[in-house]
Order: C-alpha cells, then structure tokens, then sequence
C-alpha cells in the first residue's frame, strides 16, 4: 500500500469480523509503533498484548467509550515509562507517534483499528494502571483495538486550505 494511500484510507474501525488475528501480525503492528519517531530516540514505549474477556470487560467498565473492544480479537495497550522518557512530557508525544504507526500497520494488514484515549485522564490512566498491574513509573497511553474489519467507512474530504499558512499567521 502506498505511504499516502494508507494514511487517506484509514479510518477508525469499530466493528470486527470473527476472523482471528494471528500473532504475527500482532507482533508486525508493534514492530512498525517501536519504528516511530521518539525524543532523542529514547523509545519510552512498552506494550501490553491482550486477548482476555475478563481484561476487555474491565476496561468496559472503566472506560465509556470502549465497547468495541468486547469483538476486537485483540488489543494493545500502549505505555511509557517516565525512566526512559527524554523528559518529562515526551513520553505521551512518543507513544502518540507508535500508536499512528501502529493504526497505519493495521489497516496496510487488511485489519481495522481505533484509537481509545487512556492519557491524559487521570481516572482512565488511574484504572489501566490497577488492571493491568502496572509498575509504578509506566504510564498508560492510549489503546488500540484490532480486528478484521466488519464495516466500510466513507473517505471524508479533511483537507482544509484555510489551516495552512506560510511563514506567518
């Protein structure tokens, strides 16, 4: 798939297809996050894999907007670690950039992906942190859930002119 092909075409997919996502592919999308940019190529990024109902229905619980994830086949909970970040900050803005890499990997897959906020809502972050038991200094990010996508999305015109402006306001 063309560079530009992928990031016009992809569009957040909340609805999954039964069809099993292989590990593989799983392991590809997150090689393509640990390829993106990072402050002073700190990486900061760790990855938590999961397929489990009982994790999905918790984050249910604790997060208004994920239902999709009860058919995703898989999901990726995306975080940083405040010891391995540049500085304080950057954390988030590189663990933004894996998870636009993550999003293009998929749909380049055939799968269909969104993008569930997690920072920086204290209470959202507060209950990945209990769920997923994670050590103190990692953060959670963002999660992305996966599948193979069961809706069509229309291709929305955002290009907007009057947002460009050149070497002034």
């Amino acid at each position: 798939m063309d560079t530009l092909d992928a990031i016009f075409s992809r569009r957040s997919i909340r609805q999954y297809d039964p069809k099993m996502v292989s590990d593989e592919q799983v392991t590809a999308i997150i090689k393509a996050g640990m390829y993106a940019p990072s402050a002073v190529n700190k990486q900061p990024w760790h990855f938590i894999v999961f397929r489990s109902k009982q994790t999905i229905h918790s984050i249910m619980e604790a997060h208004p907007n994920a239902s999709m994830l009860d058919k995703a086949n898989v999901a990726i909970l995306v975080c940083w670690d405040e010891n391995l970040q540049h500085d304080a900050g950057y954390g988030p803005v590189d663990c933004a950039a894996a998870t636009q890499n993550m999003l293009l990997a998929a749909h380049d897959a055939g799968l269909g992906a969104v993008w569930l906020g997690i920072y920086p809502r204290q209470q959202r972050m507060d209950a990945m942190q209990a769920i997923f038991k994670l050590p103190s200094g990692i953060k959670a990010f963002s999660i992305i859930s996966m599948g193979y996508p069961a809706e069509k999305k229309v291709f929305p015109d955002r290009f907007n002119r009057s947002r460009i402006h050149f070497e002034q306001w």
